[in-house]
């Protein structure tokens, strides 16, 4: 206990624990960049430290969730019924929409990802994009362009305009 203590007294109290956190925070599922750029600035980070700090986080796991998702839902129709169930119906949601995806994929990837609203960003559009069978080369730059996007919006809502401009 006296050692978590430590630690978040260290990602709180100092200027390193800060960017560490702020980082971590970015990199995780579902909360991303859009938690990570309102942590930042309640820990009085500036936005010019901030804002690429948590662009960079939010894009380390792209590139790995879109290689390893296959073997992720493999991993998982092996593993417990609710595991097999949702994997399952993951990829016949993928597959039943396997064409819209081919059609638009460099585009829904890169919306999909700049929307800063739950369900949507980087790891679900990693996801989807590995699901779908969308070549890295073509997933990372729309992704990475809609994380881009999601930054400079969640920035707008966290600093204010003035403060990023």
């Amino acid at each position: 206990m006296t050692k978590l203590l430590s630690l978040l007294s260290w990602m709180t109290g100092t200027y390193s624990g800060k960017l560490a956190a702020s980082f971590l925070v970015s990199m995780l599922p579902i909360i991303e960049l859009r938690g990570g750029v309102p942590l930042a600035v309640g820990m009085g980070l500036s936005p010019q430290v901030a804002i690429p700090l948590c662009v960079v986080a939010n894009m380390i796991p792209i590139i790995p969730a879109i290689l390893l998702i296959e073997h992720i839902l493999h991993w998982m129709r092996h593993h417990g019924r609710y595991l097999r169930k949702l994997a399952l119906w993951l990829e016949q949601r993928v597959r039943r929409n396997q064409d819209v995806l081919d059609k638009y994929a460099w585009l829904g990837l890169m919306i999909l990802t700049a929307i800063p609203l739950p369900g949507t960003g980087a790891w679900t559009a990693s996801m989807l994009a590995g699901l779908a069978d969308v070549p890295v080369r073509k997933a990372f730059p729309a992704i990475a362009l809609g994380v881009v996007i999601a930054a400079a919006i969640m920035s707008v809502l966290s600093y204010g305009v003035a403060a990023v401009v």
